[in-house]
């Protein structure tokens, strides 16, 4: 605590055995003890408290952090969904008024009409698909070439 050497010491050793005289000075050393033992307890009751203090304020820091971050998680992902449900519905709608236009009262409509037609309807699909990925951040594998 204090830079007091054995020299020093010593001196403030004789100077209190002059001043307090033999029959005193055990019992005001022993008292100095226990105040300065008593002082360093509360010293280090006082550290141990500030310490806990700035570890419980770090981690609400954290936790706070955490919601926040499961908070705008949760609701992107909510958006996606409801994106997703939307474009499910506009699909099942085209697919269902294409339904209806695919049974014409006549029969000239031939196989590759519909071969094209479905062609058409993947490629809308692909489209949107791509379309939603981009406006979410995800990245689309290149396609590989099947031989």
């Amino acid at each position: 605590m204090f830079d007091i050497g054995f020299s020093e010491m010593m001196v403030i050793a004789v100077v209190a055995l002059v001043v307090l005289g033999p029959e005193r000075l055990p019992r005001v050393a022993r008292q100095a003890g226990e105040w300065i033992g008593k002082l360093q307890r509360y010293v280090a009751d006082v550290k141990n408290d500030i310490t806990r203090q700035v570890e419980l304020e770090e981690l609400r820091r954290v936790q706070q952090e955490m919601q926040g971050a499961a908070r705008e998680l949760q609701s992107s992902m909510q958006k996606s969904v409801s994106d997703m449900q939307n474009q499910v519905s506009e699909l099942r709608a085209e697919v269902e008024a294409s339904t209806e236009l695919s049974e014409p009262p006549m029969t000239h409509i031939t196989d590759w009409d519909r071969v094209y037609a479905i062609r058409r309807s993947r490629e809308r699909i692909r489209e949107r698909r791509i379309e939603r990925e981009r406006r979410i951040g995800a990245i689309r594998p290149k396609r590989r070439l099947v031989r």
